[in-house]
C-alpha cells in the first residue's frame, strides 16, 4: 500500500515500483524499491492527502497489472533514446542513413533534452505545426515533414510498446479536424514520348549510347532508378539471361519461359547501394526480385550496348566503372537542364545540349511513374501492373492472382506498339551503332 508523507506545506506519496534492491553481488534482496511523487504532474502539487494516496494506489495498480513505467526509464532523454533506438533497428543501410540524417538534423536538436516520458501531445502538435509552417515558407518540403513526423511517431510507439518508457504515445491519430489544408504534391504531367526522346538524345551526348539506352530502359521497364539500374549486371540483361543466371535452379525454371528466342526478359536481382561508404550489391527494395519482359526494340538496344563494352555492369559510367555519386553532379543535371558546348581532352567535341523544359528540376524517378501510367492506359490487369512495378497486391486478390505468360506477352506487345507508333509519326534523330565508351569525364 502507498503511504503519504506531509512535510511542512508539501505532500509526498511513496509506492512500491515492483523491483527489489540488489546486494553487493547484484542479487535481489527482500528490500523493496520505492518511487515517490509530490504531485500528479511536474510543478503541480497534490491538493490534499487523499489525492496523494489515490495517486499512489493508481501507480501500484499499474505495477500489479504490468503497466507501470519506472520513473528512471521515463526520464531517459531523447538524445540518448534516439540513437539507442536506431542501433536496435534491423534496416537496410540506406534506411539507416536516412533515419540518422533526420534524427540529427531535426529531431534530436529539438527534442534532445526532453525526457521521453514527459513529452506531451501539446508539445508534439506545436512542433508539427512549426514544421508545416517551414514547409509553407518552402524552407523544407511537405514530403520531408511527413517523413519527420512518421519517424517521430515510430519512436514514440516503440517507447510505449517495446521499451516501456511511457504509458501512451503523444502522437494521436485522428480524423481530420480544423481548417482543411490541401497537401502540396509534386506537379506531374503525362509522360510523353517526345519528352523521353529529348532526354535520351541529351543522355547520348553526355553519356554515349549507354545514356540513350538508360533513358529508354527506365521508361519501358519501370525499373527503380538509380539503385536497380546501376545494379543491373550483364548476366541479368535480356541478351544473356536466363542462360547466364548463376542460380542453377532458377536458370532451369526460367529457360522454359524466357530467353532471346522465346520472350526476352531481364532480371531485377540486385540494387546498388552504399553501405558504410562503400558500394554494395543488395536485394531490391522490399525484396521485389522480379522478371521484366522487354519489347523487341529494347532487347536489340541492350544487345548492341553489351557488344560495345566489356563492363560487368549494363550501364557503366564513362570510363567503364560503376555509376555512383557522379550521376547527380555530372550526368542528370546536363541531361535534363542542358549544358554549353565543350571540348573534351581528346579531339571529340560535345555539342551544346538543350534543356528539356518539361523535366527541368524534376527527378528521373518520374520516368518510372510514367511507365505505370502507360500500363494503365493500355488496360493491363492490376496484378500485371503491380508485379511489374515490384509491388505486392494485398489480400485475397494478391493470394489468388498470378502473372501469366499471356499477360507478359501482351505487356511486351503494347510497349512495342507504343515505340513503333512514335517512330512512325515522323523522322526522329537516332544515334548510330555504339562504339566503345570514351574515357574522359563528363564534367563541364
Amino acid at each position: 500500500m502507498p503511504y503519504v508523507e506531509v512535510r511542512g506545506g508539501s505532500i509526498r506519496v511513496k509506492w512500491w515500483n515492483g523491483d527489489y534492491i540488489a546486494d553487493a553481488d547484484g542479487r535481489p534482496t527482500k528490500r523493496k524499491k520505492y518511487e515517490s511523487a509530490s504531485g500528479p504532474q511536474p510543478g503541480v502539487p497534490f491538493e490534499d492527502e487523499d489525492e496523494a494516496y489515490n495517486y499512489g494506489l493508481d501507480r501500484e495498480y499499474d505495477v500489479r497489472h504490468g503497466k507501470h513505467i519506472r520513473r528512471v526509464d521515463s526520464k531517459t532523454l531523447m538524445k540518448d533514446y534516439c540513437w539507442l533506438w536506431l542501433d536496435a533497428q534491423d534496416l537496410r543501410a540506406t534506411s539507416v542513413s536516412r533515419y540518422r540524417s533526420r534524427l540529427r538534423s531535426r529531431i534530436v536538436p529539438y527534442w534532445g533534452d526532453h525526457a521521453v516520458g514527459d513529452i506531451t501531445t501539446w508539445e508534439y502538435e506545436a512542433w508539427k505545426k512549426s514544421l508545416e509552417s517551414a514547409a509553407a515558407r518552402e524552407e523544407i518540403s511537405h514530403y520531408y515533414v511527413e517523413q519527420l513526423t512518421s519517424l517521430f511517431g515510430m519512436l514514440m510507439t516503440d517507447a510505449v510498446v517495446k521499451y516501456k518508457l511511457r504509458s501512451e504515445s503523444p502522437v494521436i491519430a485522428q480524423r481530420r479536424r480544423g481548417r482543411y489544408r490541401k497537401k502540396k504534391r509534386e506537379a506531374k504531367r503525362p509522360m510523353q514520348m517526345v519528352v523521353l526522346h529529348k532526354l535520351a538524345t541529351n543522355a547520348y551526348h553526355v553519356w554515349g549510347f549507354t545514356g540513350w539506352t538508360y533513358i529508354w530502359t527506365i521508361a519501358f521497364t519501370g525499373m527503380r532508378p538509380p539503385g536497380e539500374m546501376w545494379g543491373l549486371r550483364r548476366e541479368f540483361a535480356s541478351p544473356t539471361w536466363p542462360a547466364s543466371d548463376p542460380d542453377p535452379e532458377r536458370r532451369e525454371t526460367m529457360l522454359d519461359r524466357y530467353g532471346p528466342d522465346l520472350m526476352p526478359a531481364l532480371r531485377v536481382q540486385y540494387q546498388s547501394q552504399y553501405e558504410a561508404g562503400k558500394r554494395a550489391q543488395v536485394g531490391p527494395k522490399y525484396d521485389s526480385h522480379r522478371t521484366l519482359v522487354v519489347p523487341p526494340f529494347l532487347h536489340e538496344m541492350h544487345a548492341a550496348l553489351l557488344a560495345s563494352h566489356d563492363s560487368p555492369w549494363v550501364f557503366p559510367a564513362l570510363g567503364g566503372g560503376q555509376m555512383g555519386t557522379q550521376w547527380g553532379k555530372n550526368y542528370w543535371p546536363h541531361i535534363r537542364g542542358g549544358a554549353p558546348q565543350r571540348s573534351a581532352r581528346s579531339d571529340r567535341v560535345r555539342r551544346e545540349i538543350q534543356p528539356v523544359p518539361e523535366m527541368v528540376g524534376k527527378r528521373i524517378y518520374l520516368l518510372r511513374h510514367g511507365h505505370r501510367e502507360w500500363l494503365e492506359e493500355d488496360g493491363h490487369s492490376r496484378i500485371a501492373m503491380e508485379t511489374r512495378m515490384g509491388h505486392e497486391v494485398a489480400g485475397v486478390e494478391g493470394l489468388y492472382s498470378n502473372l501469366t505468360p499471356v499477360m507478359e506477352k501482351r505487356i511486351a506487345d503494347t510497349l512495342q506498339e507504343r515505340w513503333e507508333t512514335f517512330w512512325g509519326m515522323g523522322v526522329w534523330w537516332a544515334p548510330p551503332f555504339p562504339i566503345s565508351l570514351p574515357s574522359e569525364s563528363p564534367r563541364t
